[in-house]
């Protein structure tokens, strides 16, 4: 067999040569198929064969259950950002501890971390905590029609704004039953049309200035600016969802892109590793939410502002994430994403690596993608062969091609994965064809 013909073959080998290095990985899943429906509580997680058990990770570092080590390239999913027992948010946490974590009132700590989160996204007037990106979203919608006393959304197709907020092309049954008003991505005029056709309907647009799970798709800045300028023409909010590109700049892709939006949400690593989410924006909005004015929203949390993720996140954003530590890792993933590029080219794999920093995506494509209609030719067997070829080699990325580097992943990491790359590339440049 040549080629593209040969890829099922190949790729069957793969996973049998996976299956048999990762015994004690299996053997777990099976346990876990017992009490969770496909031994699964967190369905990205899960692929065929069966997914590692990873038991522990330091650094920039994973081992898995059958001793396998791998630089750990993934992230957990852009919210690792600190890598694996930071000590300086370790302390924080232990500290924590030892002071007693559910007290049932108001932290010391909250309005520090509040404080620092509000000095790096200015646009966060106000803002309140909540438990995961997609609650933070969740909120912000709600509160978006609340204000505006509107009832439509608008949405991009392709979109991931959490659980339930995620717009493939097909309907998803647990999505919040919002009124949606559909567009595409990057499309200057069509989405410019479509927010004046729903005109005083439209409570807010969402959405991320890079797509993230949509596969690394950087929001041009001409039609980004379009959304702030004809949400503001049009009395409705401009929501951006930065849970994953909080981490582009040090404030952010909206100090990059020199955008205001009226609310803004985060999430991921900005809880230092814990859960964690934040909805924040103009005061006026906000305010909605203050519980001393009478018909204000409610919003319920247990855990909203739980000590262990105050002081998590405070020691993170202050102590590690500093404005040029962050301006150091996106520089780092600019240069790795261009190198990896470079060797795919010279190579005639017909793939290309999309992102912005230190957040990018692996695509069997030919050109780099505007929207996410862009990949649906893509061979997600190619993808799966990236992944089980990267795992042999000592790299751990996700099995969809996103790759997010962590802040203790170096020069010699980057080295060593260009490196695998490039002796994996020809292989790819053969059966991609």
């Amino acid at each position: 067999m040549q080629g593209h013909n040969a890829l099922p073959a190949v790729l069957a080998s793969a996973a049998n040569a996976y299956s048999a290095a990762n015994p004690e990985s299996q053997a777990l899943h099976e346990r876990a198929r017992q009490v969770m429906p496909g031994g699964n509580t967190r369905t990205v997680l899960y692929y065929d064969p069966f997914p590692l058990v990873m038991v522990s990770g330091s650094g920039c570092r994973l081992e898995d259950a059958d001793g396998h080590t791998y630089v750990d390239f993934l992230g957990e999913f852009t919210a690792g950002l600190y890598g694996h027992s930071d000590p300086l948010i370790a302390e924080a946490i232990g500290k924590a501890v030892a002071n007693g974590i559910n007290l049932g009132s108001h932290g010391r700590q909250e309005a520090a971390f509040a404080e620092a989160i509000k000095e790096r996204y200015p646009s966060m007037e106000l803002l309140r905590f909540t438990n995961s990106g997609t609650e933070a979203n969740m909120l912000a919608l709600a509160l978006a029609k609340h204000a505006t006393g509107r009832g439509k959304v608008m949405v991009f197709e392709g979109a991931y704004h959490g659980g339930t907020l995620t717009f493939p092309a097909s309907e998803v049954p647990v999505n919040l039953p919002h009124d949606y008003v559909f567009s595409r991505f990057n499309e200057i005029e069509a989405t410019r049309e479509a927010i004046r056709d729903t005109g005083t309907d439209l409570a807010c647009v969402i959405v991320e200035p890079m797509m993230g799970a949509g596969g690394c798709i950087p929001g041009d800045p001409a039609f980004l600016r379009m959304l702030s300028e004809e949400t503001k023409a049009a009395g409705a909010l401009l929501v951006f969802d930065e849970v994953m590109t909080s981490r582009l700049s040090p404030g952010g892709l909206q100090s990059e892109l020199e955008i205001r939006p009226d609310l803004t949400t985060l999430g991921k690593y900005i809880g230092g590793g814990m859960s964690f989410g934040a909805f924040g924006g103009r005061a006026d909005v906000m305010s909605h939410f203050d519980p001393s004015k009478a018909g204000s929203l409610p919003h319920a949390g247990t855990f909203n502002n739980n000590a262990l993720t105050m002081a998590a996140g405070l020691a993170g954003l202050t102590g590690r994430f500093t404005p040029a530590a962050a301006r150091e890792l996106n520089e780092r993933g600019d240069l790795l994403r261009r190198r990896i590029n470079a060797v795919m080219s010279e190579a005639g794999a017909g793939i290309v690596v999309s992102g912005i920093g230190s957040l990018m995506n692996i695509h069997p494509v030919e050109t780099e993608p505007r929207q996410p209609a862009d990949l649906a030719a893509a061979d997600q067997r190619m993808r799966d062969l990236f992944f089980f070829d990267l795992l042999e080699d000592g790299f751990y990325i996700a099995r969809r091609g996103l790759m997010a580097l962590s802040l203790p992943i170096g020069d010699a990491e980057c080295d060593a994965l260009v490196e695998a790359v490039s002796r994996r590339a020809p292989r790819w440049a053969a059966l991609g064809g």
